[in-house]
């Protein structure tokens, strides 16, 4: 089975860190990864740019509605993610619990499923 670990940060915590800190915690992303792949289990995984950069899109009848962000509502956002191939979702909860991230964020454990379920 694919699940995925969804990093659901708080929105401003990227801006409290220096890039020091940044870059030792992206070290550490990196090297879970790695890790990761060395157990045959990654499938795939993406760092997100803040929702600064992002926009959302509604289509309201015919008319698109394009929101930039930031997004003054949101509290969190998804950071990034790992794809992997597990075969329990007892198993990818036992990876989140490794999943340095989860000490300064929330890492979500959801299964990929076809979008007629």
């Amino acid at each position: 089975m694919t699940y995925m670990l969804l990093i659901v940060e708080p929105t401003e915590q990227r801006e409290s860190r220096t890039e020091a800190e940044g870059r030792e915690l992206y070290a550490r992303m990196l090297q879970f990864g790695e890790n990761l792949k060395s157990k045959g289990l990654f499938l795939g995984s993406e760092s997100l740019r803040s929702q600064t950069d992002a926009a959302r899109v509604q289509m309201r009848g015919n008319k698109a509605v394009v929101m930039d962000g930031p997004f003054a509502e949101a509290k969190e956002m998804i950071g990034g993610f790992f794809l992997l191939s597990c075969e329990t979702k007892a198993e990818a909860i036992a990876i989140a619990k490794e999943c340095p991230a989860a000490q300064w964020c929330t890492v979500e454990v959801r299964e990929l499923a076809p979008c007629y379920m």
